[in-house]
């Protein structure tokens, strides 16, 4: 059966494929072009803190105390929280990975249904200034350090200043055509680091015995952390597979549940 895209998607299709296609042609090139990375390095900085305020969230959700967020120089991040039960600890657990593929399939529907990206642009500059400021530093000071470090501190200070102050000048500053293509490229570069950091976790989860949200799961369950990888993995496939087809919809029959995706 022949398919094809709905009409009025080409234009936000083509949008995402020239994102889809910067965005993997810089991580080629990074391999062999070191100076290459400094460019994706602000991008996957934001989506640590995405991940990470993933793991906050679900923890104040869950009627628990985020003790500290960190992000770290080379990509990392860590939460801590405090009064974790069972099923409050897998949600905070799944949170990072889950959320950070949520939030690039949020502004892939963003996208497709022509809302504001200088609106979603400032929301995500508010979303780093809030995690930054109260979780990366009002939390640390307030329990005196014991879950975070100065360096720790810092650095998540700093990136997040930077990165609140990109994306609101962006949101300011830049036309419409190129809010539109930040959008885009954010969502990509989410969706990407989300599939790359779960590849990551998968490795580590089968060759090393480093702490992971994986082991954490393990620990809580007791089944093997690269069970969870392969739920997470899964779930996310699901959730992007989603994200497209609400991509490729005819605006006239989003309504329309019964309606294909496609046109014939």
């Amino acid at each position: 059966m022949k398919y094809k895209v709905a009409e009025d998607a080409r234009p936000q299709i083509y949008l995402l494929l020239v994102a889809t296609a910067i965005s993997i042609g810089l991580w080629f090139l990074s391999a062999y072009i070191p100076l290459i990375g400094y460019l994706t390095y602000p991008i996957r900085i934001f989506a640590t803190f995405i991940h990470e305020s993933g793991h906050a969230v679900a923890t104040i959700l869950t009627g628990n105390s985020v003790q500290s967020l960190t992000v770290s120089s080379d990509g990392s991040g860590e939460v801590y929280s405090l009064g974790n039960g069972l099923f409050s600890g897998l949600l905070i657990s799944s949170a990072g990975y889950l959320g950070t593929t949520a939030f690039g399939v949020g502004l892939l529907a963003w996208i497709r249904f022509g809302l504001s990206s200088r609106t979603v642009l400032y929301f995500s500059a508010a979303l780093v200034a809030v995690m930054t400021a109260v979780f990366g530093f009002l939390a640390p000071i307030w329990n005196l350090f014991a879950t975070s470090t100065v360096g720790g501190l810092a650095f998540t200070i700093l990136s997040g200043a930077i990165l609140t102050a990109g994306l609101f000048t962006i949101a300011r500053c830049a036309s419409l055509k190129w809010a539109n293509f930040a959008v885009a490229f954010l969502a990509v570069q989410c969706l990407l680091n989300a599939v790359y950091d779960l590849v990551n976790v998968f490795f580590i989860s089968t060759f090393s015995s480093q702490h992971t949200d994986a082991a954490n799961m393990a620990a809580a369950t007791g089944i093997p952390g690269i069970v969870w990888v392969f739920i997470w993995m899964g779930v996310s496939i699901v959730m992007i597979s989603l994200g497209l087809r609400v991509y490729a919809i005819s605006k006239t029959r989003a309504a329309n549940a019964t309606d294909s995706v496609f046109e014939d």
